[in-house]
């Protein structure tokens, strides 16, 4: 039996599914098949990818104040310096986000995710090698090119190796290795100087170069180029031996005819594009105005008004909080559901930013100005002196309130859903235009946030956020689809109005 006919034979098998009551679907019992020791291992692999990502990210908090008082002054940065030496990483990962749109369909997820390694390691030896401030932001440019191609293309290789019961949970250790990265980097940073905190960094990137050389190629990316053998064999490397991998190689290839050729811009018009890219693009905008940059820039300065002096163990402890509950969301992601947890996240955050403005409206109500930036001055001003100490515990609280919030969904559930939404001969464009909006937001949130407390005070700016976070709600409530225990092929079909495969 030729291969057109075999595929053909097994979707009708499937399709047929009028079961019996107490007989498993065709879905089912090939499922029950399945053997996720390879699956779990390659995705151990890739997400050393955001891991390495999470090193970029956390490096300039330990290395800013060392930078600041280093007695070599071709080194030394002053405040505009470094805010561009954290800033900058947000531009070289918005142009990371194009590129790598482009590189996932020209030579794949693997090869890119293994290219990525070059930009990581090679930034971070300008950073060590560095001899004055121009090499430093050349290595934060790269690293951050680096970042942002890899957060395009680790979610979109889990969705693609990934069945649908564990889709949800593999795709969520992005977010879960990229806040383990920042915590692992606070803590290396309480021991290590700076240059020696960029070599520590460049090993995650090394070994990621070296684990990928052992896993396969995406089974729908093999499918793309034609390529079924080689399609059957990864799949046979991800389900096991004993998974009839011949069915969901047909499901797969099934859905890549239905589409058609490679994406085209006319195919915007298509609602299986359009709808999918517009949902993406909102939640990573979303994402970025619930004012996560304007809570973690606040979270030592909080801290040391509860009189916790020791800043560096704060920003630990901080990211502690992120990682163990963004572990929680990973586990309970496949069976709440990405809708619910995004809804929950979005309340939390709502109440805790309210909280905060009302926090800054107190405080500040205690002093001449408006501003946090005044309010911070007095305070720093009077040796000893806490006038409004007995507030501390509404910002400890609201910061709290708002980190779980966020790692339970706002933060692992953009890069997870932008993953799944989009038909395979779009995802690499559409994903660049996600990681772009991200990247972008990121930094024009993070360069204006200063401009925004002087429009709107401190309290009117985190009341914004907490406007933001209601909106993010609603848009959730009215426009994103769940896709717990959907194939990507059935998720592409309900965007097209059809039942799927």
């Amino acid at each position: 039996m030729d291969i057109q006919s075999e595929r053909t034979r097994l979707l009708a098998e499937e399709d047929g599914d009028q079961d019996p009551p107490g007989l498993l679907s065709e879905q089912d019992a090939y499922l029950s098949k399945v053997k996720n020791r390879n699956l779990y291992l390659a995705t151990l692999a890739c997400v050393l990818g955001p891991l390495s990502f999470g090193f970029v990210l956390g490096y300039s908090s330990p290395a800013i104040p060392e930078l600041s008082r280093i007695a070599d002054p071709r080194l030394r940065l002053d405040a505009e310096q470094a805010s561009w030496f954290g800033s900058i990483v947000a531009v070289g990962a918005a142009c990371g986000g194009l590129l790598g749109g482009w590189m996932v369909g020209s030579i794949g997820r693997k090869l890119t995710l293994m290219s990525c390694s070059l930009p990581f390691v090679s930034g971070f030896v300008l950073i060590i090698a560095a001899q004055n401030v121009w090499m430093l932001y050349a290595g934060r440019l790269l690293t951050g090119l680096a970042s942002g191609v890899t957060s395009l293309v680790v979610p979109l290789y889990i969705s693609e190796m990934a069945h649908e019961r564990v889709r949800g949970t593999l795709g969520s250790c992005v977010q879960l290795m990229v806040v383990l990265g920042i915590m692992g980097v606070y803590l290396a940073g309480l021991y290590l100087d700076w240059r020696w905190l960029a070599i520590c960094s460049s090993v995650p990137p090394t070994l990621l170069m070296v684990c990928m050389c052992f896993v396969p190629e995406t089974p729908r990316f093999l499918l793309s180029q034609g390529k079924r053998r080689e399609a059957e064999e990864a799949l046979r490397f991800l389900r096991g031996p004993d998974a009839p991998v011949e069915w969901e190689c047909a499901r797969i290839e099934d859905a890549c005819d239905e589409q058609g050729g490679g994406f085209q811009m006319s195919d915007l018009r298509d609602a299986g594009v359009y709808k999918p890219l517009v949902i993406g693009v909102m939640l990573m905008i979303f994402q970025q105005m619930t004012g996560i940059n304007a809570i973690m820039f606040y979270a030592e300065d909080i801290f040391e008004r509860a009189h916790f002096k020791e800043s560096d163990l704060a920003s630990v402890i901080v990211g502690l909080i992120q990682v163990v509950f963004t572990g929680v969301a990973a586990l309970i992601m496949d069976r709440a559901g990405r809708k619910i947890l995004l809804i929950i996240s979005g309340v939390a955050m709502a109440i805790s930013t309210t909280a905060f403005g009302v926090y800054f409206y107190l405080t500040s109500g205690l002093h001449s100005g408006p501003q946090l930036s005044l309010v911070l001055l007095d305070v720093q001003s009077r040796a000893g002196e806490e006038p409004h100490a007995d507030l501390a515990w509404l910002a400890l609280a609201s910061m709290a309130v708002f980190i779980i919030g966020f790692a339970l969904g706002w933060g692992p559930i953009p890069w997870l859903v932008m993953s799944e939404v989009f038909p395979s001969k779009a995802r690499g464009v559409a994903s660049a235009a996600c990681v772009l909006t991200n990247w972008s937001m990121a930094f024009l949130v993070t360069k204006t946030f200063k401009n925004m407390m002087d429009l709107l005070t401190s309290a009117g700016t985190f009341w914004f956020f907490s406007s933001m976070c209601l909106l993010n709600v609603l848009f959730t409530v009215a426009f994103v689809p769940e896709t717990k225990g959907k194939t990507l092929e059935q998720i592409e079909a309900s965007f097209r109005g059809s039942s799927g495969p």
